[in-house]
């Protein structure tokens, strides 16, 4: 089971964002904050759940959360000014919505630029060791994939209801044969085995 928090006394949110690198599409990012008396048996790393539980979950961390908020940077913008900053702006817009304000800001990662005043830690993997990070991570990859397969139907032949806009064979296949869209980020080497980012 994950840990419910890492300071008792403060009022933590947790952060995580889905779509970091994907071709198309936007960067997603969430902020959760959970009671402090919150445990859940499955809830985990979005990886690690099918998608039928990241739906089931979606209901009961929007429910049960003390807040919660989703923000969306689009395939332009993480263009103008790169992945890395489009997904740390991602979590400062979904922090900006939160109705109740955090004290302390659990981030997945190894990168995050300051919040204001609010104190934060940075913890690789902190998806799949905090509550509050687990449910962020569902909620941006739920609301991220209810997105790709909406934009799907504009699109078909790309396969985004299935691959959500990452590179997979197929995808890249897609972009070979029909050229790009405007949701396939120009920033990215979109052809290649590799992706071209500049940090």
């Amino acid at each position: 089971m994950l840990k419910p928090y890492l300071y008792h006394n403060l009022t933590e949110a947790g952060c995580d964002e889905a779509g970091r690198g994907c071709l198309a599409g936007p960067v997603v990012a969430a902020a959760v904050i959970l009671p402090k008396n919150f445990r859940h048996n499955i809830l985990n790393d979005s990886k690690k759940l099918t998608a039928r539980q990241r739906f089931i979950l979606r209901d009961e961390i929007t429910e049960k959360a003390v807040a919660w908020n989703v923000a969306f940077i689009s395939n332009e913008e993480i263009d103008q000014i790169n992945i890395l900053r489009a997904s740390i702006k991602a979590m400062h817009s979904a922090l900006d919505g939160l109705p109740k304000k955090p004290q302390f800001l659990l981030i997945d990662g190894n990168r995050f630029f300051p919040y204001g005043n609010i104190k934060h830690k940075t913890i690789i993997k902190g998806d799949g060791l905090y509550f509050s990070i687990a449910a962020a991570s569902v909620l941006a990859k739920t609301f991220r994939d209810d997105y790709m397969d909406k934009i799907h139907s504009e699109f078909p032949v790309y396969g985004w209801n299935k691959n959500k806009g990452y590179a997979t064979s197929f995808h890249r296949a897609a972009i070979v044969k029909y050229g790009i869209t405007p949701y396939h980020r120009k920033s990215f080497t979109l052809t290649d085995t590799q992706m071209s980012i500049d940090f």
